[in-house]
């Protein structure tokens, strides 16, 4: 089979699976109750592989590092968790429906995992993007405020409004123990029954659009009916067709200490925030007294995900 043709047939086959199983399509869901591998523990294989699970499944997790570890994207302390995603719908929605399951699994494993410290979404003088989120967040049922450059101010005076036109505040969101939720998603899927194992998985030869086992260590080839990869940064790595549309690029993220007594950096008084003007950063007070942090959202120099310094 050409090589090439056989890509675009894995890619299309997959894309139609995932966007299936989002759909919860019955046909879809049915093939896979039989046996899977997961490779990848973080915030998508993690949850892949419990759900798979609750639903009958036999299922394999596999991760080279393990759930929320040092070099993952799902790993670091923190992450905004909100639905405020301009006219992408299906994130608003998506985020909706996560934020639903986040509170409830939190309760039921009885540790703490979202803090609604509420988030904060800024526009620029070009609105578009804020604009076209507000049906959409009406539509999944999120409520929001809008708000104008005063009533910020006056509400959140440490904060500085400076070329921000208005904002849009989710009272109901917040953010998410990134490490801490990995790991809990793991403990889960292991109480449940399911299979990990920490090894580096390398996929088999894709023959009739099927993939022909996955090689954990030399000479050990695992076999299922099915295979999810959610490996974030290295998928183009796993699937070198995939590198020119996943190019992993290095984020600064910095922590900053208030001063002694001072609350007003903690989710008491101040909520995750996105800027969405010109300079793309954006914030999450003080969690578990770790220091307030602030991340800058423009894409910087390639990276490898594994060899990185940070």
């Amino acid at each position: 089979m050409d090589t090439n043709s056989s890509r675009r047939s894995f890619l299309k086959t997959s894309a139609i699976a995932g966007a299936a199983y989002i759909a919860g399509s019955p046909p879809f869901a049915a093939s896979l109750r039989g046996s899977v591998i997961v490779v990848g523990t973080g915030a998508f294989g993690g949850w892949s592989a419990l759900q798979l699970l609750q639903r009958g499944a036999k299922i394999t997790l596999l991760d080279a590092w393990g759930p929320g570890n040092s070099r993952a994207s799902s790993g670091g302390e923190t992450r905004v968790i909100r639905a405020t995603y301009g006219p992408v719908g299906i994130y608003t929605h998506m985020v909706a429906r996560a934020l639903q399951l986040w509170q409830e699994s939190e309760q039921r494993w009885n540790v703490k995992l979202f803090f609604r410290s509420g988030a904060l979404r800024m526009a620029a003088a070009d609105d578009s993007y804020e604009r076209a989120a507000l049906p959409l967040l009406k539509e999944a049922g999120v409520r929001f405020e809008k708000l104008s450059t005063a009533d910020c101010a006056k509400r959140w005076p440490q904060m500085n409004f400076e070329d921000i036109s208005w904002s849009i505040y989710e009272p109901d969101s917040g953010y998410l123990a990134a490490r801490r939720g990995c790991e809990a998603v793991l403990n889960a899927f292991l109480k449940g029954g399911g299979q990990y194992r920490q090894a580096q998985a390398t996929p088999g030869p894709i023959t009739a659009n099927r993939m022909q086992g996955i090689s954990i260590t030399p000479g050990e080839l695992l076999n299922a009916d099915s295979y999810v990869f959610a490996c974030g940064p290295w998928l183009g790595k796993v699937f070198p067709f995939l590198e020119p549309i996943i190019t992993p690029t290095r984020q600064e993220v910095f922590f900053f200490g208030a001063a002694a007594g001072d609350l007003r950096f903690t989710d008491a008084q101040l909520p995750a925030w996105i800027d969405g003007g010109k300079h793309r950063f954006y914030g999450i007070p003080g969690n578990h007294w770790r220091g307030f942090k602030m991340a800058d959202d423009a894409r910087g120099p390639v990276i490898d995900p594994t060899t990185l310094e940070r």
